[in-house]
């Protein structure tokens, strides 16, 4: 009893803190098997003890007492150990219970964490997946950026090239080119259409005053006629202080916006008065094409075809018509030998012009053209000289208002 109770002390405290240990229920078992091999070990028939009489003489028990003692000790011995067994296995049960137990948690947590574990997996792959993907767009991107850049680059290099041009061109026609003193190769209207017979021959008697006699014909040689000499006029000019602050005062801001004093007067003065035609809506449509620089003239191509009535055609001709044609110009509504035609922007329709409406619309077209070259600072002269030239478009949109224009002789 004693060894139960010290195997039972020794599992309480295991028990309590609620672990098993496979090498302790091992000894256990061991120490149980060793215990009833000792009690079987035990002599079961030891020898006859001897009874003690009244006469002092040691009176040997008989065989029927030593059975009986003997059966005694055995029947509680098998007792014992009968109980030594059941508790043992009781024993070996709870912990096995507590084993298992304590496995199924065990299972439960390797489920658990297993389970983590595929979804960390599976979290892990699918960042991996949408790195992999934000990386394969983000190279695209960087590629159609590229490829846009160059060919952006490539574009700008083909405008600058073309801008660099056009300053060049601009560069010899402004400084070869005056008021005063026209470059006439720039501006081939202007070259003479031939030499003109400015002598006049004659022949006769030329008589001398001192003797008064005659030369005779042959002799003669031909003398020009009495020419008027006009005296050489030279154009002055004096600037207007007003005008000047106002261009000087636009030129710090450069701008298309009527809003300045300087472009006011200009509109006011020269633009409105140049583009106003008796068709006032197609003037104004004309107007608007002029300042978004979409308006596009060319000339009618020179065939042999016969003329065509005024009033059969009232806008200018029908489209596809290219031939200098007698009708009616689609600005004025006046009948007029049309050798060009516009068109506004981006529509398919031409209207047919007379001389004098592409005259004013190429002076106000000049105009601008020169006032977007100061605001893109394509210009490198001072601001007099600017003026000035300001000042000389002007005259042409006012002459050409009046009613003035160059024609082609040719």
């Amino acid at each position: 009893m004693q060894i139960v109770n010290q195997t039972l002390s020794l599992k309480q405290p295991s028990r309590r803190k609620g672990s098993v240990n496979v090498l302790s229920i091992t000894m256990l078992m061991m120490f149980l098997c060793v215990c009833v091999y000792m009690f079987r070990l035990v002599d079961l028939d030891p020898e006859p003890e001897s009874r003690v009489e009244e006469g002092g003489q040691a009176v040997p028990t008989s065989g029927r007492d030593h059975g009986d003692l003997s059966r005694l000790r055995s029947s509680s011995l098998e007792i014992k150990e009968k109980e030594i067994r059941e508790k043992g296995s009781e024993i070996l049960r709870e912990q096995l219970d507590a084993a298992k137990r304590e496995l199924k948690l065990k299972d439960k947590e390797c489920e658990r964490l297993s389970q983590v574990r595929n979804q960390l997996e599976q979290e892990l792959e699918e960042l991996t997946a949408s790195l992999f993907e934000e990386a394969h767009k983000m190279v695209r991107e960087a590629n159609v950026k590229q490829a846009a850049a160059e060919k952006q680059l490539k574009e700008a290099q083909g405008k600058i090239d073309v801008l660099q041009a056009e300053v060049t061109a601009l560069k010899t026609l402004v400084l070869t080119s005056t008021p005063s003193s026209p470059n006439r190769q720039l501006h081939p209207q202007l070259q003479s259409s031939g030499t003109r017979g400015a002598y006049k021959h004659i022949g006769g008697h030329i008589r001398n005053k001192s003797t008064g006699g005659t030369f005779p014909p042959s002799s003669a040689k031909p003398e020009p006629s009495p020419v008027s000499i006009q005296p050489v006029v030279k154009e002055d000019r004096e600037m207007d202080s007003v005008l000047y602050a106002e261009f000087l005062m636009w030129k710090e801001h450069p701008t298309l916006d009527r809003s300045s004093a300087f472009l006011s007067r200009i509109y006011r003065e020269d633009i409105g008065p140049c583009l106003s035609f008796t068709r006032s809506e197609l003037s104004q449509l004309v107007q608007s094409a002029v300042e978004n620089n979409s308006l596009t003239i060319e000339p009618v191509a020179m065939s042999a075809l016969p003329m065509v009535k005024a009033s059969a055609i009232e806008c200018g001709g029908p489209n596809g018509f290219r031939a200098a044609i007698e009708t009616k110009c689609a600005l004025s509504g006046m009948s007029r030998l049309c050798r060009h035609r516009i068109k506004l922007g981006d529509k398919e329709s031409y209207y047919y012009i007379s001389p004098s409406s592409r005259a004013r619309i190429t002076a106000v077209c000049n105009f601008f053209t020169y006032i977007r070259y100061i605001q893109q600072g394509l210009v490198r002269h001072d601001a007099e000289q600017m003026f000035w030239e300001v000042m000389r478009l002007r005259r042409e949109m006012t002459v050409a208002k009046l009613g003035f224009y160059l024609t082609d002789q040719s």
